[in-house]
């Protein structure tokens, strides 16, 4: 009865990052930066790989996708943060929250799965290279990344789903720059225990069994590599995987401490450093990473900011 005497709450007050002007300030620069650093890199990969046909093989079609994940990703979160700077305002609708939630965790979600499809992408590369036409068919690699948006928006809408029966009372601040799951389960008024078993098992499931694919396919990668006679060319192997184990530690390392613990250890300190490293960070480096060490993109970059610099310099003379 008592809880049916509540007023639901229609919106919520994101809380932010900091509440002193000078570090809303400085925090407000910062993730411009950031975003528009990583909108910038993932649209000159996307840009590079389209248009140079020697880029048109697995290995590149998944880093595209990747590249576009990533911009989406980083867009769910951060230009609301810079509005609610410039606005002066911190509310968010319920609709509103639960809408943002749900496309963080299915970019979330693809990111995991394509960090997994990657991996057996240079796998088979590394392990099978005589088999690798035949393995990684272009059938394959589509059926891969639409599978991948499809376990990731149903893992995702039965979570949604579950937050949208709980009922939010009095207290509406959220201690966070989005509306992340921790955080309004916290302020719910309902019995969140369903919810949380579902994150520690299915969420757990979803998230686990990619980072198990993960280490499996770079075990068998290992093992290949030592086996290779020349220093050289286990270096060049090694660095490769080096950069992609680099972010996928990052990656799981944070998701993992945030999300798969009891809501007990939670503080919201921590849950919010830990959140912008994956939400922002990781989708920023992930060009730099991935691809600016990369020869062959190197080399299709500078052709078509060349090119583009090119026309610029036509249009001023003429």
């Amino acid at each position: 009865m008592g809880e049916a005497n509540q007023s639901r709450v229609s919106e919520f007050l994101l809380l932010g990052l900091s509440r002193q002007p000078q570090q809303q300030q400085l925090l407000f620069l910062l993730f411009l930066t950031m975003y528009l650093a990583t909108v910038l890199g993932n649209l000159l990969i996307l840009l590079a790989i389209s248009v140079d046909s020697r880029l048109h093989i697995p290995m590149y079609f998944f880093l595209c996708n990747l590249a576009f994940v990533d911009t989406c990703f980083s867009s769910t979160t951060v230009p609301k943060v810079l509005a609610n700077h410039v606005l002066g305002s911190q509310t968010i609708s319920f609709s509103g929250c639960l809408t943002q939630m749900y496309f963080v965790f299915m970019f979330v979600d693809i990111d995991n799965f394509l960090l997994a499809v990657m991996a057996y992408d240079r796998f088979v590369a590394v392990c099978h290279p005589l088999h690798y036409s035949a393995k990684m068919t272009p059938q394959l690699c589509a059926l891969l990344v639409t599978g991948s948006w499809i376990i990731a928006n149903l893992n995702v809408l039965l979570h949604t789903l579950l937050m949208a029966r709980l009922s939010f009372c009095a207290d509406n601040a959220i201690p966070h720059f989005f509306c992340d799951v921790t955080p309004l389960l916290k302020l719910s008024c309902s019995d969140t225990h369903l919810n949380e078993v579902m994150i520690l098992t299915e969420g757990a499931l979803i998230m686990i069994t990619p980072f198990i694919c993960i280490l499996a396919s770079y075990v068998l990668i290992t093992c290949a590599v030592l086996r290779i006679p020349s220093t050289k060319g286990r270096w060049k192997a090694f660095s490769t995987c080096g950069s992609h184990l680099a972010v996928v530690s990052l990656f799981y390392g944070t998701i993992i401490a945030v999300y798969f613990n009891p809501s007990s250890s939670h503080s919201s300190e921590k849950d919010t450093a830990a959140t912008v490293m994956y939400t922002v960070v990781t989708p920023m480096l992930n060009p730099f990473i991935y691809s600016l060490r990369n020869r062959d993109l190197k080399r299709a970059l500078g052709k078509v900011v060349g090119r583009k610099m090119f026309s610029v310099s036509g249009e001023n003379q003429n």
